[in-house]
């Protein structure tokens, strides 16, 4: 692919930022728009030397160039969106504002001038499903509004929703991609991420705390197989209209998670098994499994995840060893 401009909202965060870095390496010319409530300019630091890098740091919303930057980029990676199942919870309200209207907004720019969307949803969208592993064209099992955890699927998959109305209505080329718990180095722990978390507990040697009776089972997609896959997504043609699971499918429990990340570090952590009424609230509700099918990814772009759990931790530790000994 030639050099072109890039438009990445939520660039500031932890995939953003990474996704930056790899536009960046191939040449691009890259402008982040993030408000930083989630992200860290720090994040990008590193990249702030190249010139080809433009970072503004507002919400989509109040950006007023937005118009203008959509206009002269080759494509919109839209990363932007409340994460983390903690901040879901405390702030309901911002979090379903903040995935549906920005993104209205960002669909509404591309739309007017033809410009290419790469939309991040997330795996949360299958809802409570208890299949053992999820393909794209599954029924998603939602639960009930009265439990906040729920809003974040359903403000995704109205995101979902608005996307492939923009590609058959007005024929916007837009991709869609699920991600399945992308983990990596630049990960923080402090909205409910388990991975950067529980390394962080045991880097300190404190207590591992999991959710529940750590049997619910998760797969791990390492930052770079995430970026890959966002990056072969977007120039592939034939992945517009369409929806894409991205992750791995090496499964583990919570618990063994948590018992792998003490072994791999060589940590003196304990296991502490928190019931969710306490860690959450009465009545959440977590999900048994998060198996992504991966097929229909492998078969339009010739790549599916495969960095093992065990370089997860390693990277992902790494780059939390700074942090602990601070």
């Amino acid at each position: 692919m030639e050099p072109g401009h890039y438009l990445v909202t939520g660039g500031a965060g932890f995939i953003g930022s990474h996704l930056v870095e790899r536009l960046l390496k191939d040449g691009h010319q890259v402008t982040v728009v993030d408000d930083c409530s989630t992200g860290r300019v720090e994040n990008l630091q590193h990249l702030r030397i190249t010139p080809n890098l433009r970072l503004i740091t507002q919400r989509v919303s109040e950006c007023a160039e937005l118009r203008e930057i959509v206009r002269t980029a080759n494509g919109v990676y839209h990363l932007a969106a409340a994460v983390g199942v903690e901040l879901i919870v405390k702030r309901t309200i911002h979090s379903i504002e903040t995935n549906v209207r920005e993104t209205e907004l960002i669909f509404a720019a591309a739309n007017e001038f033809g410009v290419r969307v790469l939309l991040t949803s997330s795996s949360e969208v299958y809802g409570r499903s208890a299949k053992e592993a999820f393909t794209e064209s599954d029924d998603l099992l939602i639960g009930p509004p009265t439990y906040p955890r729920w809003s974040y699927a359903c403000s995704k998959l109205m995101d979902e929703f608005l996307g492939l109305a923009y590609w058959r209505e007005k024929k916007l080329p837009v991709v869609i991609t699920r991600l399945f718990n992308t983990v990596g180095p630049r990960q923080t722990g402090q909205y409910g991420m388990v991975v950067p978390r529980f390394i962080e507990a045991a880097l300190r040697n404190d207590p591992i705390r999991v959710f529940g009776d750590g049997s619910q089972t998760r797969c791990f997609c390492h930052v770079v197989d995430t970026v890959e896959a966002l990056v072969r997504l977007m120039n592939a043609t034939s992945a517009q209209g369409e929806i894409f699971n991205v992750g791995s499918t090496e499964e583990v429990s919570i618990r063994e998670l948590a018992e792998r990340v003490i072994a791999q570090l060589g940590s003196n952590s304990r296991i502490e098994f928190i019931p969710y009424d306490q860690a959450y609230h009465p009545g959440f509700e977590d999900m048994a499994r998060r198996k992504p099918v991966v097929n229909k990814l492998d078969q339009v772009i010739g790549f599916r995840p495969r960095t093992p759990l065990s370089e997860i931790i390693r990277t992902t530790a790494e780059s939390l060893r700074q942090k602990v000994n601070a």
